[in-house]
């Protein structure tokens, strides 16, 4: 079935603004068929979530699939969702902040599950016996979950145990392994991290007894863990040792260089050494020699002793006996092999954080029925996940009973927009500039490519960059509907107010010129005539200046060198300047001569003619500029302005005139206000405008009553005789009497008829 014949089920009501035919929402039904509506009687098809007047939160929750634009499939399913779970989808209407709870459908599912949540959410913030929710009380989840131990989200605070060695371990499994934050807004542990803290509890204490259980692991017993720390230390010199010693045996001149050379040592006698230096470091550790044994007292490379010494305490002597001067190659690999059990499992030991509380500790929590516990305790707050998680089921449906009118009023329709009580989603603010209002102001993102598509609205924008203290920035176009822009300029100063009551600092940036009224347009062409005039007399006033600055100094340097200058012939005139000249003169006077000619003509009329003909020059001049004016005034779109913004405006959103001037409003006095009649600095007052006023009205005034011959009437009291035909026979007789001028007569005419005979 077509949209066409689907919309024919149900009777809408429409109201036309602007053009445009747009749907009314007034009943429950007109909200349950939206998805009935021919799309193309939606005002609007798309429209941003971001840079609106309207909660953002709410048309994310709308827009679905996440792209950052609201469609009308989204808005048909929100509508849809809201009719599940509201038994009467008519209180959308109503826009309430207040979801009552009698509202909640609870003959469904998911129905039972919201109202079920919304009570508890009442219940853990101390009202039960509430019958609404609102936004403020599930827009702080820790606030509901303040008081309760399980809250479904599968985390448990140490507090939600009452035994207190449970509370120990979960602060341990926090300490340990980091806290998961609650719903409540406490610190707890998940099933997660309580089975990771087991498992790391459990190989911890595995390689413990791994190490334990294996007498070779610890051969010196606690103190194996010294010994191994020391031989590390030496291991990799006296490996060193003992492979140059086997390289000497092998062939002797190899001596002087494992030895390193006389240069090396005469470079580090050349510095001051310290036993930590780099250079001595870096030597043998003894002197090599041929099968040599390792001295473990005199003759140690000194960046080496301290080390050694260790090595000889913790390790030869325990294992080798005490009193040992000398260590052969065999014995040192007999020592590595002996603490190589240890070193293998000391490096198997698994990086886990439990070791920070000590093996005992770790046991006794293996030992204790901890574990079990705390997942018992997590399974029980799981239970009520379903109920819980319906948080944001009720937080949705909250928005949709406050939003959604509001949302289809400024997307299917734009009601909003053409009712003067209202405000439109995009009308971020008002402007106050040049003694005006403006109120249709759009947010935008770059005035660039925001005005190459706004520019085909016929409307007159202003883009301003707005500041406030604190670094806030924004970007908004204002559209200019009233008055006229002739004090209008980029960089011009205004003051920016938002809808929150904040006040921004506004500059003009760019103007994207149109008509604003058929006033200005009237006097537009003179206006632009005298700008003309003022740029020429300024064009020639600096091209005066700089003539006579050139003919001064030609003078002066002329004056300097009069005697270097030789005389010459005057320069001849040209015969083509003559004629240019002459062509020029020939043009001027022909204007003037029409020029003339028209004044002629029009003061041969009667004074109330000839002011109504110089009215109606005025209006011919200024035709042409209100005609178009009065064009684009009717073609003034809003659906440019919001497509550079990201909506899809489905119809032609003219401004009308009348919704322009209250879109933007001037400067007036208030009600009752007396004006002040004294101005300390005003000009002092003239006469002369009034008095020529007068004089014109009442030459004007005159000159009707003489032309219909009233003033003749009242004058010679004779109403019988009409003085304009009297005037018109006069001239008739006039012409009948005056002879030929430009003809001779002919031969057989008739002779000229006396004065006296034609007068009888």
């Amino acid at each position: 079935m077509t949209a066409e014949a689907q919309s024919t089920t149900h009777r809408w009501r429409f109201f036309r603004a602007g053009g445009l035919d747009q749907v009314r929402f007034e009943t429950a039904e007109d909200y349950r068929d939206l998805e009935l509506l021919d799309p193309k009687l939606w005002v609007a098809l798309a429209c941003p979530v971001k840079g609106l007047e309207f909660d953002e939160r709410t048309l994310a929750l709308i827009d679905t699939d996440g792209d950052g634009r609201v469609r009308v499939p989204e808005v048909v399913n929100a509508v849809q969702w809201a009719e599940d779970h509201l038994k009467d989808l008519g209180a959308l209407r109503q826009a309430s902040e207040t979801l009552p709870l009698v509202q909640i459908n609870d003959q469904t599912p998911s129905g039972k599950t919201i109202l079920a949540s919304a009570r508890q959410i009442l219940k853990n913030l101390g009202r039960p016996e509430a019958t609404g929710i609102t936004l403020a009380d599930v827009g702080d989840t820790a606030k509901i979950f303040a008081q309760t131990k399980f809250n479904g989200d599968g985390i448990i605070p140490a507090d939600a145990s009452a035994d207190a060695e449970t509370q120990k371990i979960i602060g341990e499994i926090i300490t340990v392994l980091g806290p998961v934050a609650d719903r409540s807004g406490k610190p707890g542990v998940s099933q997660a991290k309580t089975d990771a803290f087991f498992t790391q509890l459990t190989a911890f204490d595995a390689w413990a007894r791994a190490g334990e259980t294996n007498p070779d692991v610890k051969p010196l017993g606690d103190a194996t863990v010294q010994a191994v720390d020391a031989i590390r230390t030496v291991r990799t010199k006296v490996d060193d040792f003992f492979a140059r010693c086997r390289l000497a045996a092998f062939d002797p001149r190899s001596l002087v260089a494992l030895n390193r050379k006389e240069e090396e040592f005469l470079v580090v006698g050349s510095k001051d050494l310290s036993f930590s230096a780099k250079e001595v470091a870096g030597f043998p550790i003894a002197r090599i020699e041929a099968n040599r044994a390792l001295p473990l007292g005199e003759a140690i490379n000194p960046a080496w002793a301290p080390g050694i010494a260790a090595f000889a305490t913790h390790v030869v002597a325990p294992l080798l006996g005490a009193g040992r001067s000398l260590l052969s190659e065999p014995e040192w690999v007999d020592l590595k092999a002996r603490l190589a059990p240890h070193e293998g499992w000391a490096s198997s030991k698994p990086p886990v954080p439990v070791e920070i509380l000590g093996l005992a500790r770790v046991r006794e929590i293996l030992a204790s029925p901890a574990q079990a516990e705390i997942t018992r305790l997590i399974t029980e707050d799981k239970s009520l996940e379903a109920e819980s998680g319906a948080i944001a089921n009720v937080e949705r449906l909250i928005r949709y009973h406050r939003d959604l009118h509001r949302l289809l009023n400024n997307f299917v329709s734009f009601s909003d927009f053409y009712d003067p009580e209202a405000r439109s989603t995009f009308q971020v603010g008002t402007l106050y500039l040049d003694a005006r209002a403006c109120e249709l102001c759009v947010r935008v993102d770059d005035a660039g490519k925001h005005a190459a598509l706004a520019g085909l609205a016929k409307t007159y924008l202003a883009y301003c960059d707005c500041t406030r203290t604190g670094g806030e920035k924004m970007t908004i176009a204002a559209a200019l509907t009233d008055g006229d822009g002739d004090n209008l300029m980029v960089g011009r100063n205004g003051v920016f107010y938002d809808h929150k009551g904040r006040d921004w600092d506004a500059t003009i940036t760019k103007i994207v010129e149109n008509p604003i009224s058929i006033r200005q347009a009237f006097w537009a062409p003179y206006k632009k005539l005298i700008r003309m005039i003022e740029e020429q007399v300024a064009k020639r006033a600096a091209a005066a200046e700089a003539v006579a600055s050139e003919k001064l100094t030609v003078a002066a340097s002329a004056a300097a060198n009069v005697d270097k200058v030789k005389p010459h012939e005057a320069k001849k005139i040209d015969v083509g300047t003559v004629a240019a000249l002459g062509v020029a003169l020939g043009a001027i006077g022909t204007a003037f001569a029409t020029l003339a000619g028209c004044l002629t003509g029009i003061l041969e009329l009667p004074f109330w003619k000839a002011s109504l003909a110089c009215i109606g020059i005025l209006f011919l001049v200024s035709g042409p500029s209100m005609l178009i004016a009065w064009l684009k005034l009717r073609q003034r779109n809003l659906g440019p302005i919001l497509d550079a913004n990201g909506w899809a405006v489905n119809g032609r959103v003219t401004v009308p005139v009348p919704l322009g001037r209250s879109l933007t409003t001037i400067a007036k006095l208030p009600p009752g206000t007396l004006p002040a009649l004294d101005d300390k600095f005003a000009e002092p007052p003239s006469s002369w405008p009034k008095f020529l006023g007068f004089v014109v009205a009442i030459c004007f005034v005159y000159s009707v009553l003489n032309d219909v011959g009233l003033i003749y009437r009242w004058s010679k009291g004779d109403w019988g005789n009409d003085p304009r035909k009297r005037e018109q026979e006069e001239k008739t007789r006039k012409k009948a009497t005056e002879p030929a001028t430009n003809a001779a007569p002919a031969a057989d005419a008739a002779p000229p008829v006396p004065a006296a005979a034609a007068a009888k």
